[in-house]
């Protein structure tokens, strides 16, 4: 947010993410959620007083004026009656910013983003001489500045900028009281070649077959991987014309041998079916899995 100007930026290769929020609000409101704002010398953040209520606080460089102030999240309303007199309105909200727009607006929108095209709304009386402000929203260059700071458990590489995807319902195995869940997976395939299994179905039941094969090999050894401080696992698997196979390790170093014979017979069978089905290579893989305690 900037004086009279408030810009939200969205990466281009965060399309189908846009969409499928898009997809799943009502036709009358369309919100999102909002990265920490790096290139902004404030913040606004949401702080809740002694009695419970919460206030919007801006949080800044110290003795450095304001100029672009960065928010957590961003609500378009299509509530606004055109005999308001308004041509839309802008407010902050908590730690975020909300524009109530009218539903004809909101349609114009909508359309907007399907097609990947910037808009601009102006927001103020309609018979103001002068708008108040224009909120633009503006598709830009992929957005590589992700994962920063997180290291692969198995050897310590960097996976900043290693498109990841969370898995909310993924497998997740119980035994001797602790619980094995998958939690995510990282593509480390270079996305510009566009390599992958023929079908991205299949690229979806592959790393689901891969995630049981691996929970179910280590479900009679889960106790004693979690005493020995090993709680966050990762399974990289490699599917290529000249190489097919995995490495599992955790803590930065390889998962001990003890364990090796398990997870050969469990994943060799899945890894060298799914290598079958790859037209182009590589595809290579990495997946993420957490022991807990099983609190029933």
């Amino acid at each position: 947010m900037e004086v009279r100007k408030t810009s939200i930026k969205i990466p281009s290769n965060r399309y189908n993410e846009m969409m499928k929020a898009m997809n799943k609000s009502n036709e009358h409101v369309l919100a999102g959620g909002a990265c920490f704002n790096e290139k902004a010398d404030s913040h606004l953040v949401c702080v809740q007083n002694d009695d419970g209520n919460y206030q919007t606080q801006a949080i800044s460089i110290h003795n450095q004026p304001r100029k672009v102030t960065g928010a957590s999240f961003f609500v378009f309303s299509g509530a606004l009656k055109s005999s308001s007199g308004y041509l839309a309105k802008s407010s902050i909200v908590e730690d975020g910013v909300m524009v109530q727009i009218t539903a004809e607006n909101m349609d114009s929108l909508r359309q907007a983003l399907r097609e990947m095209k910037d808009f601009t709304i102006t927001c103020g009386k309609a018979d103001a001489e002068d708008p108040q402000e224009h909120i633009h929203i503006q598709w830009v260059d992929d957005d590589k500045n992700v994962n920063k700071g997180v290291i692969s458990p198995i050897d310590g590489k960097s996976m900043e900028s290693i498109t990841n995807v969370k898995i909310f319902h993924g497998s997740e195995y119980k035994a001797n009281g602790k619980v094995i869940r998958w939690t995510e997976v990282f593509f480390l395939e270079n996305d510009d070649q566009h390599n992958c299994l023929s079908d991205p179905a299949d690229h979806s039941r592959l790393t689901e077959h891969v995630a049981k094969a691996f929970c179910l090999a280590l479900c009679p050894h889960l106790k004693l991987l979690k005493e020995d401080g090993m709680t966050k696992l990762g399974l990289r698997v490699t599917l290529d014309s000249d190489q097919v196979g995995y490495q599992a390790g955790s803590n930065g170093q390889p998962l001990p041998s003890q364990y090796m014979n398990d997870l050969d017979s469990a994943l060799v069978p899945v890894i060298h079916g799914g290598a079958c089905q790859l037209s182009e290579g590589p595809v290579v893989m990495e997946l993420i899995f957490y022991i807990l305690e099983n609190i029933a």
